[in-house]
């Protein structure tokens, strides 16, 4: 699924493909908004993104679509 971060006082929003339960990654955003910690993000290829949940000014969770191919798609 695609998620989309939106980080406060930056122009670009960090756009990220990842594996991991929807539920789960909004539990976790939410925990670590509440408790003001890091927040970490693991994209599908392993990589780590840390932010701030000080500075998060949004996160979007796309959906977890399989992608379509054909001519029918």
């Amino acid at each position: 699924m695609e998620i989309k971060i939106g980080v406060k006082q930056s122009p670009r929003e960090i756009v990220m493909e990842s594996d991991e339960n929807a539920k789960d990654l909004a539990a976790r955003i939410e925990e670590s908004v509440k408790a003001e910690s890091l927040l970490s993000f693991t994209d599908s290829k392993g990589r780590q993104v840390f932010v701030p949940s000080a500075a998060l000014a949004y996160v979007e969770i796309g959906t977890e679509a399989a992608r379509r191919v054909g001519f029918g798609a």
